[in-house]
């Protein structure tokens, strides 16, 4: 019961340093935000029952840490040379203060603690690593953009997304790679309009979570236990691959959805070169998800035709099948629901 309540309240304060962050009228203001979000997060990677997260737990406090020092630094050397020529000041602390909530969220090339950190933790606290932990470094983001320094991360984000998830047969690599894609072209989402990147951030979480929702059920951790686990359960199988094309980004799924807005977005702006780059690596991405579902659909395995399952009349498999609905067909009723409109 103690334990509860001490989570529940770190888990509190999580949002309250996230809340702090984005609504700070001052850089010390927000880098108070995010030493509280930093301090609340180390306790809910803490798992006894892994032997990991203990590691996870370090790495991250020393990552984070360095990019708390680094965001401080370049908020003081902003205040002591405002006297000084204010342009070359705004150019060199907006580069080092990016470079800081770069690192605090994983993008490439300061990626290097990400994949290692989600070995470590639990279902549940990856989901917030890749999620919730991106928004208040995100918005921070959007306040001091540079767009060449943004051009650089966005390409080597997309590529490290790529290129990182071929080779992997941990679910919570793969799933950490995927998200340093998605974090470029999040960052991609800047260039125009705030409402982009964060439709496309909500609409990922939403895709992250059915996912996540359902390797937490069953408790999976690599892609060989994918094979067996689902052999005698086509509909979960058959859910839970669509799902992860839709994360990929094929359409007609709803995760085609906020890359449409961001290709638009960037058509729009005559940035075709960035727009080609990151559309021929993400199809790099779908292959690794295409090669899981090719794997899985194909494989042969023996079913009994007497066999009861109880998959429908369980409540957190209804919910499942709930999610997993809109992220397979939300952009076709998206796109009924524009057409009658």
């Amino acid at each position: 019961m103690f334990k509860n309540s001490s989570k529940l309240l770190f888990f509190i304060t999580l949002i309250g340093g996230t809340l702090i962050t984005i609504s700070s009228n001052s850089w010390f203001g927000a880098w108070m935000g995010l030493e509280i979000n930093l301090l609340s997060f180390i306790p809910l990677m803490i798992n006894t029952n892994n032997l990991m997260s203990s590691e996870a737990s370090l790495k991250y406090f020393l990552t984070q840490a360095l990019a708390s020092a680094i965001f401080l630094f370049a908020v003081i050397l902003m205040f002591m040379l405002s006297n000084w020529d204010n342009y070359m000041t705004s150019i060199y602390s907006n580069l080092i203060i990016s470079s800081a909530l770069f690192l605090k969220s994983g993008a490439a090339p300061f990626h290097f603690w990400f994949p290692g950190v989600m070995e470590g933790l639990t279902w549940n606290n990856s989901l917030i690593l890749m999620t919730w932990q991106k928004i208040a470094p995100l918005m921070l983001l959007s306040y001091c953009l540079n767009f060449s320094f943004l051009f650089i991360v966005i390409i080597l984000s997309v590529l490290t997304g790529a290129l990182g998830g071929l080779n992997q047969t941990s679910l919570r690599k793969l799933m950490a790679f995927s998200s340093i894609g998605h974090l470029g072209w999040m960052i991609a989402g800047m260039f125009n309009n705030e409402m982009i990147w964060m439709t496309y951030f909500l609409l990922y979480s939403f895709l992250s979570f059915t996912i996540i929702f359902l390797f937490n059920n069953f408790k999976l951790y690599h892609i060989n236990q994918m094979f067996v686990m689902f052999n005698n359960n086509t509909v979960i199988k058959f859910i839970l691959f669509l799902s992860l094309l839709s994360l990929g980004g094929l359409p007609p799924f709803l995760g085609f959805l906020p890359k449409w807005l961001i290709i638009e977005s960037l058509v729009n702006m005559n940035l075709l070169f960035l727009m080609t780059i990151m559309v021929c690596l993400t199809l790099m991405t779908l292959f690794y998800y295409v090669r899981i579902c090719y794997a899985a659909f194909l494989l042969n395995h023996n079913e009994n035709n007497w066999s009861f399952n109880n998959f429908y009349f369980n409540k957190n498999y209804f919910w499942c099948l709930i999610m997993s609905f809109f992220s397979i067909s939300g952009l076709i009723l998206i796109s009924i629901f524009y057409w009658i409109m």
